[in-house]
């Protein structure tokens, strides 16, 4: 007498494996955990010095910027400054890591699909990234008084941008063959662009060859967007803020729709 066994449903297929998504997830935030003065402390620190240098010493000999003292005015840039650098770090080491010693194979034999590997550790990446924005908000009420008009659009630009950092960490993580890559983009590419992106002044300023110029640099956008769920003052339009937020976001998840679908840089 033959057996037969029943078909298994077509959606059961893709059922979301929140077991292992969790099991991710929770690894990677108590990683973080282990490593709290590096993940969370000195970035903290770092951002005090910032305002008590910026803010307090050079702060109080300049005029007031879009009618808020300076210190207030680099908050949002000091705050996505930490975010774009810890949203990278966190995400590529995170990735890079299991890649580097050879645990990401049993991390792809196993029965998770790749969405939902990268739901998990950019997830984690960014929920310690957003914690940390968070906690330097805070930190900053110690020094400058603190508005936020726009507080829904601001937790907004916040998430989206943790998230979409996130991303380009996991895909540098997948890209990196060494340290040394892992660290390239992070020091040489981004937080050069961040610093020449208004997080400590009004691209307004400049003269108009140059702010034609500073409109290339897409962390600008970023930084004019955040600024205005502040104080309400943007140097660019916020809609497209938002949409080059958005428009990165979706070219880091082709990328690494890419990279599964190829194989680069992990079967190899």
């Amino acid at each position: 007498m033959t057996q037969h066994t029943a078909p298994t449903h077509p959606a059961a297929r893709f059922e979301f494996n929140r077991h292992g998504v969790w099991a991710i997830y929770k690894f990677e935030m108590a990683r973080a955990m282990r490593t709290l003065v590096q993940s969370l402390i000195t970035p903290v620190i770092t951002t005090s010095l910032y305002f008590v240098v910026f803010g307090a010493a050079i702060g109080s000999r300049m005029s007031a910027v879009y009618g808020v003292s300076y210190g207030a005015f680099i908050l949002p840039g000091l705050i996505m400054l930490a975010l774009l650098t810890e949203s990278l770090s966190n995400a590529s080491f995170g990735i890079f890591f299991p890649k580097f010693i050879g645990t990401i194979y049993e991390l792809l034999s196993a029965p998770i699909s790749y969405a939902e590997i990268v739901l998990a550790y950019v997830g984690a990446a960014a929920s310690k990234s957003i914690v940390l924005g968070l906690v330097i908000l805070a930190t900053a009420s110690l020094f400058v008084p603190i508005q936020v008009m726009h507080p829904v659009w601001m937790i907004a630009f916040l998430v989206m941008t943790a998230a979409t950092f996130s991303l380009f960490g996991f895909i540098l993580g997948l890209w990196a063959k060494g340290f040394e890559q892992l660290q390239f983009i992070p020091m040489l590419v981004v937080t050069p662009l961040t610093f020449l992106g208004g997080a400590f002044y009004s691209i307004n300023m400049l003269p108009p060859v140059w702010r034609q110029f500073s409109l290339f640099n897409p962390i600008v956008y970023l930084i004019s967007g955040f600024r205005w769920c502040f104080y309400g003052k943007a140097d660019v339009s916020v809609v497209m803020s938002f949409c080059m937020t958005v428009g990165f976001f979706v070219l880091c998840l082709v990328v690494i729709s890419w990279i599964f679908k190829t194989g680069y840089r992990i079967k190899n």
